[in-house]
């Protein structure tokens, strides 16, 4: 059994359909139920309503499915939103980032994860971002809630990894979503994006991937076991440069970052 969160859309639903098609039961969920509902019917799905900052509900939600669907075997936290703005960012969006894109990780690993370690084994993944890895220039909550969502899958990784349980982060730049068309809204398929969701030049710098592409490269990183899943290569190189040369990589952001600004 899959259940993957923010699945109406985008990233999410690529990645039902993909499980589906590699013969999971999955349960589409999403804070858009007619959405959810839509991408359920098409691959022989359930389809269930989910605010993912909400921990009760997680937890309600995940008891309910294992009680009446059986055992959640993979588990895809990919909700999330952006907020465009810089340091005058309200605090009000920057709690709701931070529940979307971090504490709601852990309202599902803190259910599924005891159980797991039990039972010999799960899969949780993480869509975090390339701006997670990077950073997101015109979205000072996307960016530093998308590393905090990073360092999330790579502390439960560190943690649990040797107890059964294999962790993914899913990093891609840009991704043909509601996102990168400029929503700053809670289009739900988190982290779509890299460098820049609501300015599509910076983001698509390497290229526009359509979210199937994106939920075939996270299959083949499930199957081979590994951590970080980067449907955009040149990421990798990216934040090779970031940490051997900071002072270096910065200021090529903030040439990038006077450019985009005119």
């Amino acid at each position: 059994m899959a259940v993957v969160t923010g699945a109406a859309s985008g990233i999410g639903a690529a990645l039902a359909r993909r499980l589906a098609a590699d013969g999971a039961r999955v349960v589409v969920v999403d804070i858009d139920t007619a959405g959810a509902e839509e991408v359920a019917s098409g691959i022989g799905g359930r389809a269930r309503s989910l605010d993912v900052a909400d921990a009760g509900a997680t937890r309600r939600l995940i008891d309910e499915v294992e009680h009446s669907l059986g055992p959640v075997e993979i588990y895809c936290s990919n909700a999330g939103l952006l907020v465009a703005g810089g340091i005058d960012t309200a605090a009000a969006d920057w709690q709701r980032s931070w529940e979307v894109h971090v504490m709601a990780h852990f309202h599902a690993a803190g259910v599924l994860v005891p159980r797991w370690t039990e039972r010999g084994g799960g899969i949780f993944v993480v869509t975090a971002s390339a701006a997670g890895l990077l950073t997101q220039l015109d979205s000072v909550s996307y960016a530093v809630t998308k590393h905090a969502a990073v360092a999330a899958a790579e502390w439960l990784a560190v943690t649990y990894g040797d107890r059964g349980v294999q962790v993914a982060a899913l990093c891609p730049q840009a991704v043909r979503t509601p996102l990168l068309e400029g929503s700053t809204g809670e289009a739900e398929p988190a982290g779509s994006t890299g460098a820049g969701a609501t300015n599509p030049s910076a983001a698509a710098t390497d290229g526009v991937l359509e979210p199937e592409a994106v939920a075939d490269a996270t299959a083949q990183a499930l199957s081979q076991g590994r951590f970080l899943v980067l449907p955009h290569p040149e990421v990798s190189t990216y934040a090779r440069r970031r940490a051997e040369d900071p002072d270096r990589w910065l200021a090529g952001m903030r040439r990038l970052a006077r450019r985009m600004s005119g």
